[in-house]
């Protein structure tokens, strides 16, 4: 029966459940984004209200507080990612996905509440929600990618992650949305009192107010995932109760159990192999494939978190905020970020909707890090001019790092890493190669803070910054032709098989040449012979 399960998996037709599950699953990643991309205004509150008397530049937080601030974030990612996939793996995807979604929701919500009002204690406070927000946006990325391409058939089965993914725009667009609302309420009810080099005490509320509600779209989606059953792959694969796997299969997919179970004794789960993750033999079958993804998720994170924190270069240079209120500053960094995501970023990810399940993984990466490279170069070479002219196509050519960021590697790292593995080790291995990403991305914020010093970017710096991401994401390009397998159009399970007719393939062509040497000497004995 276990057999029979997968393929019903495999075969079963596009139903409601199916764009259920995007929703239930996406919520993380919404949140995700939404607490990544709402930093922007958010900091721009947060230096009217704490860093007024700042003697080196008014009303802005130095670099190195931005970057604690990301840097928490990431390291709480990083062992998200790592612990829940482990335990997705050992304990159930079911079982920690509903841990994650809370540690989000309590995290947003103490982000807000962030205790006290000095600056020294809201800062810490902050950054130590922050980093239990990243455990739980961490634990959510392989958590996410795995119930779905477990849930999904084989031929849209990459549409349906990088739906998943997608939803990262639509927590892009809401941050913005939300800040951009919060701060026309406050501004109209502080109209009186507001001025350029005065910010009202309501100010410390807003930023708040815009964290908080972050939390709520996924806060209504627990109960959805705590009603979620446990994947029919991992019951049956892991767990080895492909009864109990067809039952749960039967809940919300339309097939019926007497289907699945007529006795085929040829259709019993094979039980996997013993090896553990950390074996030889692991790596033997598996290494090639973790290389690479973690590889090129590290490389697209580089480029990826850097091209974000280089909007607040950009704010400076195209964006009037000198003589502006708080929450007009705000404001119109939000407005900026909306079009970004509006004209670039949120297409980007439909176009891998569309089109992943008919080109393929391997060649939308290989596009996306090769348009992501000339990009950068054609910012950095010329930066000398970009860094001095207010200039509309500098804005175009930015926008497009993002297009081809999400219509490329940011998507298919995510989708590739949750069909190459076996399902006992699905989850761990998207986690290594997620929180190998996010290690890309503290290198990315440690070469931004290095281009702009003091908050002051030098245009030589600037320059090599984004020629070295050009480089970047050539190198990614480079990886993935030779190192990432193509999973389009094929199960889970057939993935896994043919990794290890190849592998046997190559070694049993190892033995044989072993065996019989091609010399094109003959040997003495021969010749006697």
């Amino acid at each position: 029966m276990g057999l029979r399960v997968l393929s019903a998996l495999d075969a079963a037709k596009i139903q409601y459940y199916h764009f259920k599950a995007i929703i239930i699953a996406g919520m993380g990643l919404f949140t995700d984004a939404y607490d990544l991309f709402c930093i922007p205004p958010i900091m721009k509150l947060l230096g009217r209200v704490y860093y007024e008397d700042n003697p080196h530049d008014k009303y802005q937080i130095p670099q190195v507080v931005l970057a604690t601030m990301l840097g928490t974030v990431l390291l709480g990612t990083v062992i998200g990612q790592l612990v829940f996939g482990i335990l997705g793996d050992r304990m159930g995807r079911r079982r920690v996905y509903g841990i994650s979604l809370m540690l989000m929701v309590l995290s947003s919500v103490g982000c807000g509440f962030s205790i006290c009002r000095t600056k020294t204690c809201v800062l810490v406070s902050l950054g130590f929600f922050r980093f239990f927000l990243g455990l739980g946006i961490g634990g959510d990325y392989p958590l996410s990618a795995t119930i779905m391409s477990e849930f999904a058939n084989k031929n849209t089965r990459g549409a349906f992650i990088a739906a998943v993914f997608s939803m990262q725009g639509l927590g892009i667009l809401a941050s913005s949305m939300v800040t951009m609302v919060v701060s026309k309420i406050f501004e109209a009810a502080a109209s009186k009192k507001l001025s350029k080099d005065h910010t009202p005490e309501d100010a410390d509320l807003a930023w708040r107010l815009i964290l908080m509600l972050g939390a709520v779209p996924a806060g209504l989606t627990y109960y959805w995932r705590m009603m979620m059953p446990e994947t029919a792959r991992y019951t049956a694969l892991v767990e080895n109760n492909a009864l109990q796997a067809a039952k749960d299969m039967e809940k919300v997919l339309d097939v019926s159990i007497f289907q699945l179970a007529e006795d085929d004794p040829m259709q019993q789960p094979q039980n996997p192999s013993s090896y553990p993750l950390i074996s030889m033999q692991f790596l033997r079958v598996h290494g090639i494939d973790l290389f690479s993804c973690a590889t090129t998720w590290l490389l697209l994170d580089i480029a990826f978190y850097s091209s974000s924190l280089f909007q607040s270069q950009i704010y400076r240079n195209n964006l009037d905020l000198q003589d502006t209120n708080v929450y007009n500053e705000a404001f119109k960094v939000a407005f900026f970020q909306t079009m970004v995501a509006i004209a670039a970023t949120i297409p980007g990810y439909w176009f891998t909707v569309y089109f992943i399940d008919r080109i393929g993984r391997k060649k939308i990466q290989m596009m996306g890090f090769l348009c992501m490279g000339i990009v950068y170069f054609a910012i950095g070479i010329p930066y000398h001019y970009w860094g001095r002219n207010e200039n509309k196509g500098f804005l175009v050519l930015y926008g497009l790092t993002f297009f081809f960021a999400n219509f490329g590697p940011n998507t298919t790292t995510f989708i590739v890493p949750a069909e190459l593995f076996p399902a006992r080790f699905r989850s761990t291995c998207h986690g290594i190669s997620g929180a190998m990403g996010k290690v890309g991305a503290f290198f990315g914020t440690l070469g931004f803070l290095w281009a702009t010093k003091n908050n002051d970017p030098r245009i030589k710096a600037m320059r090599i910054a984004l020629v070295s991401l050009g480089g970047v994401c050539l190198l990614g390009m480079a990886l993935t032709y030779l190192f990432t397998r193509e999973t389009n159009g094929r199960s889970l399970e057939e993935n896994e098989k043919e990794k290890k007719n190849s592998e046997l393939c190559f070694f049993r062509c190892l033995m044989d040449a072993n065996r019989h040497p091609k010399t094109s000497v003959p040997h003495e004995e021969e010749i006697a012979l």
